[in-house]
């Protein structure tokens, strides 16, 4: 299957100074693959080459060297564009249009008929939270309507493949839901979303693979599940009902036991601490089970680690 993004030891430097620019290395070879019909995060903190790499697949910038694929066509191909959406970080519009209005001149921009205009436009802004607001100029919007509304303009023409810089920046919690909801939608049709975050719970409920990236360089990469797995930290247990003297046998190889909700316990075990022993040792005393977890690294403990790992500062190629 060939891959919807592929980027090949993708690199950007910019110059800085004044008398003498030295080149400043913002992205160092990175290399990453999106299947189709993935949603790929792309992790990192601010400064990491996130909005680099946005701006190169885009060619809104040009790479120092290396390449990218969308589709299988170079980035910046005419043809691909017409099959892609793209939210940037900070989208600025004419603010004196109405939602409406500017929906319309992307519309236009797309090549659509007027008859798919009239009929895409309000069932988009609908899909996006926008109600009346949609007849208002744009100066009148909040930070978080403007989201709503560039969100709005990068799926009005039904892209296959999607781009997305922050896309939940400036967003109230029911705004991160209605985002959420609708970039799994357009996963469930097929659809490929590429996105940056730094807001690790986003990519922990929306991801199947991610990419983290710090001070311009490839972190790690691959299935979020494979990142969270790196080694099991313990186990937590919720026991109900557990009679006195069971649960002082169990305080003897827990590392603690914590008492909740009256007659509940949350019995914090070891990775080595074989759960289902202590289990069966408890309900054998007359205690009722109500879940037994296992404790791995979040995905922030990952992300926290790797970028660690990458020491300070960004590559100088002088």
């Amino acid at each position: 299957m060939n891959a919807a993004i592929r980027t090949r030891d993708l690199s950007k430097d910019y110059p800085v100074g004044f008398w003498r620019p030295r080149p400043y290395r913002a992205l160092d070879r990175l290399s990453i693959e999106v299947a189709p019909g993935e949603v790929f995060g792309f992790l990192g903190p601010n400064g990491a080459g996130k909005t680099t790499t946005l701006k190169l697949l885009m060619q809104l910038v040009f790479p120092t060297s290396g390449e990218a694929e969308i589709l299988g066509r170079p980035a910046g191909d005419v043809a691909v564009r017409r099959r892609i959406g793209y939210l940037p970080e900070n989208p600025y519009f004419y603010d004196h249009l109405t939602a409406e209005e500017l929906l319309e001149y992307y519309g236009r921009l797309f090549g659509m008929t007027a008859a798919d205009r009239r009929r895409r436009i309000p069932a988009t802004l609908d899909r996006l939270g926008i109600g009346a607001e949609r007849r208002l100029a744009l100066r009148k919007f909040s930070k978080g309507m403007l989201q709503r509304v560039g969100l709005a303009q990068a799926v009005l023409n039904d892209p296959e493949v999607l781009f997305l810089d922050e896309p939940m920046s400036g967003l109230d919690p029911l705004g991160r839901r209605d985002v959420r909801a609708l970039m799994l939608e357009l996963r469930d049709q097929g659809r490929t979303i590429f996105f940056s975050s730094h807001i690790l719970s986003d990519a922990e409920a929306l991801c199947s693979k991610v990419a983290i990236v710090a001070k311009g360089r490839l972190a790690a990469a691959g299935r979020l599940t494979d990142l969270q797995a790196f080694a099991i930290q313990g186990w937590e247990l919720v026991m109900a009902a557990v009679p006195a003297a069971a649960l002082e046998q169990v305080r003897s190889h827990a590392r603690r036991v914590l008492t909740v909700a009256g007659d509940h316990y949350v019995i914090d075990l070891p990775p080595d601490g074989h759960p289902e022993d202590v289990v069966r040792e408890l309900t054998a005393a007359g205690a009722r089970l109500i879940s037994v977890n296992p404790l791995r690294e979040s995905l922030e403990d990952v992300f926290l680690r790797r970028v660690a790992a990458m020491g300070e500062g960004a590559r100088d190629t002088s």
